[in-house]
């Protein structure tokens, strides 16, 4: 007899909730059933306005026509196809169209399913580069403090929010850290870049002196760093960066998961600041958050330095069952088709001075300590309450989605980054209803 598979709705225990509070969620859950635009809807039928793009991924809005159609297509033409030994024509479709939007440089795309594979397969790729160019010793790995770069190993090794890190063991060998760009007292109310913090970036100059630059890989930095709080880049300190891995052969990856399609007003981050690395990462909005994918672009250099030996022979061994899948390919193409016809990007990029006036109104609003902004991200940085560090933002995150908004909170910041469809009045809105929250918080 078969076993009856269908727990009761109000049944929550089997799901282990991830980078959740599952014990008070499933006390109080916010339940979410369904979505359109800027809008999702709640299992007691409330509109709730996405103030952050689901999780920095639906830049595109949510339940997309074109989008939701590629994907029915294709699901039912081709569902899937194996990536090793074999393809399909959409896959690489998507992959020209990448290369058609990447910084000039950008030649090859490895696909992955989420931004954390991302991270993990260009750290590998930076090790398996060097030793393929004879510089085997090269494998030392370095990130930055506040760094995220995923969940999995490699990537919560070089990164650096430490509640990411601590219960996991040593991690990686090999790795050392930046300091992160957040100078509280130097930067505050910063509207875009800050002017202090270049300075930063010569601290790469250490640790290969430390190390020596013959045992460093690669540097990995978000362009603007996300998931931590949106800590901004200093004017002229990716530059540095570049201008610092370069003169010592050290492979640049930009964690650009966050950063890329549209959200500083640009297809990547390293376009708005004319900055090229030699990997991006990406995943979220290539395909709007709909189906489960990354992507890490490369230089023709990288690429090229595997393309040696018997034609016959796999260069290299690494890649995921779901690499490339055809369904995920299809939301991809549908997505990248939905920035293009609504121009989505130049709409970020026009918002972005009416999102910042906005953000900066709340300077003055009980608790606030900093406001910091850059394209269509924002964060609003509150006193935390003493001895209960992140109580504020939460009750501020709860009490914002009981007035019907959607917003993001990490430590004690609160990070806002809207699907890049939202209006001038739904800015007002969102931001009229954070000052509302604030006010009202002990």
């Amino acid at each position: 007899m078969a076993l009856d598979r269908k727990p009761a709705p109000n049944d929550l225990n089997a799901f282990w909730m991830p980078f959740t509070s599952n014990r008070q969620f499933k006390k109080a859950p916010r339940m979410l059933v369904g979505a359109k635009d800027m809008h999702y809807t709640t299992a007691d039928g409330r509109q709730i306005l996405d103030g952050t793009a689901g999780l920095w991924c639906c830049n595109a809005g949510h339940c997309r026509p074109k989008i939701t159609e590629a994907v029915q297509r294709q699901v039912a033409e081709l569902d899937y196809a194996p990536a090793f030994q074999m393809g399909h024509p959409i896959a690489f479709e998507l992959a020209n169209r990448l290369i058609d939007i990447a910084p000039e440089g950008m030649a090859h795309v490895f696909y992955t399913n989420s931004g954390s594979e991302s991270v993990e397969t260009a750290l590998k790729l930076a090790i398996a580069y060097h030793r393929a160019k004879g510089d085997g010793a090269r494998t030392r790995l370095i990130g930055r403090e506040r760094g995220y770069h995923g969940v999995n190993f490699g990537g919560i090794s070089v990164g650096g929010i430490v509640s990411n890190r601590k219960a996991f063991g040593t991690l990686l060998a090999g790795v050392d850290h930046l300091p992160h760009t957040h100078l509280p007292g130097q930067n505050d109310f910063t509207r875009g870049q800050p002017e202090h913090g270049a300075n930063l970036a010569d601290e790469l100059e250490r640790i290969v002196a430390l190390h020596g630059a013959e045992t460093i890989a690669a540097v990995i930095v978000e362009p603007m760093a996300g998931s931590t709080g949106v800590l901004l880049p200093p004017k002229g300190y990716l530059e540095r960066l570049r201008a610092i891995t370069r003169k010592h052969g050290i492979l640049l990856i930009f964690d650009e998961v966050i950063t890329g399609f549209g959200r500083l007003g640009s297809a990547f981050a390293a376009q708005h600041f004319g900055v090229v690395p030699d990997m991006i990462t990406t995943a979220k909005g290539l395909t709007n958050g709909v189906i489960p994918m990354g992507a890490v672009m490369t230089t023709a250099e990288v690429h090229d330095a595997f393309m040696q030996g018997p034609e016959h022979m796999i260069e290299l061994f690494h890649g995921y069952t779901y690499s490339g899948n055809p369904v995920a390919a299809a939301a991809g193409i549908a997505t990248l088709d939905t920035y293009r016809e609504e121009g989505l990007f130049e709409r970020a990029h026009a918002l972005a001075p009416y999102w910042e006036d906005a953000l900066h109104a709340l300077k003055g609003t009980r608790h606030v300590i900093d406001i910091r902004n850059m394209g269509l991200i924002g964060a609003v940085e509150l006193e935390p309450i003493p001895g209960e560090p992140t109580k504020r933002a939460f009750s501020a995150f709860l009490k914002a989605y009981e007035k019907g908004i959607l917003i993001r909170t990490t430590g004690d910041i609160i990070a806002m980054s809207p699907p890049l469809i939202i209006d001038k009045p739904q800015i007002d809105q969102l931001v009229g209803t954070l000052r509302e929250v604030l006010e009202a918080l002990d």
